[in-house]
């Protein structure tokens, strides 16, 4: 896809001369990592053998009107950047080719991200998580956020938990902000309890990571969009990392039933992310099973999406 979050896109092999031209005549998206950003704020490259610059107002849609500030610029600098071509000059006698990034980012917007719509899934790349939510890459630098809270069905305090800065992940289109700026929720593509439940069964013991400990018991993490309750305990804080034995699995109540057997010092464990999609489009995602009297489900219901519980 063209237009892939930064980091992601193959790169560009034909960086001769002709090869430039090819791609700044046909539109190209292509990708490299800034080298430096100079006092004129532009951002500088090498394509193959040849010098490149990025004028400022072209480094990021946003920029021209004040809604793109330096520092996202500066922070670009040894990093992957998109772009096309715009022209070439020759300046001492050699060439040197012009590139915009912003172009790029208001075609991305035009011909792909304006056209979504909730439940359509798409990759992403995480760029930075936060206690309220992930900031993502949803194509050629354009961020969205994912909310805590869409990250997944367990309990977590922080995006921290779940993702870090670098993860390719795919979401679902869960509607836009006031700006216009998409939202994604994550939680619905990672299997529903029982497709989670079906990897476990009662007289095992498997790792787990403790994510809230409420008068009642604590609940503990057995994979991300599936938890257990072990009896409550003062020593058990969240984060900890535990052994546990499965003592029952009990889809009607939608309950797993745990013995904490030991504590790891390893804080800072994860769970790899099982994508149960990675493509096209949801309308409607029903958590509990089916036995369950419970109903946990999403539904998006094309303008709109909305939890039901």
């Amino acid at each position: 896809m063209c237009f892939s979050p930064e980091g992601v896109r193959s790169p560009f092999c034909d960086m001769s001369y002709s090869g430039l031209l090819d791609a700044m005549r046909n539109g190209t998206v292509l990708e490299s990592r800034a080298l430096s950003f100079d006092a004129q704020r532009r951002l500088h490259f090498r394509l193959g053998s040849f010098p490149a610059v990025m004028p400022h107002e072209e480094c990021a849609d946003g920029v021209a009107d004040g809604k793109v500030r330096d520092i996202a610029l500066v922070t670009r600098v040894g990093r992957p950047v998109c772009f096309v071509i715009t022209h070439v000059e020759i300046e001492h006698g050699s060439p040197l080719f012009y590139l915009s990034r912003a172009a790029v980012q208001r075609r991305c917007r035009e011909e792909y991200l304006d056209r979504l719509v909730p439940g359509d899934i798409l990759p992403c790349r995480i760029t930075r998580a936060e206690p309220f939510g992930a900031f993502c890459d949803v194509g050629c630098g354009i961020s969205a956020l994912i909310p805590v809270d869409c990250l997944s069905v367990s309990r977590i305090s922080s995006a921290h938990d779940r993702v870090r800065a670098g993860d390719d992940v795919y979401c679902a289109v869960k509607g836009r902000d006031a700006q216009g700026r998409l939202v994604l929720t994550m939680k619905e593509l990672l299997g529903s309890w029982s497709e989670n439940a079906a990897r476990f069964a009662a007289g095992e013991t498997v790792v787990g990571i403790v994510r809230s400990s409420e008068p009642y018991g604590v609940f503990i993490e057995l994979a991300p969009n599936l938890s257990g309750l072990a009896e409550a305990s003062d020593e058990l804080l969240p984060g900890m990392l535990v052994s546990v034995f499965i003592k029952s699995i009990l889809p009607e109540k939608m309950k797993i039933k745990l013995a904490v057997l030991s504590v790891s010092d390893d804080g800072d464990f994860r769970f790899p992310l099982r994508f149960s999609l990675t493509q096209g489009h949801l309308s409607r995602w029903r958590y509990s099973p089916e036995e369950s009297v419970r109903n946990i489900e999403t539904v998006f219901d094309g303008g709109s999406c909305f939890a039901v519980e």
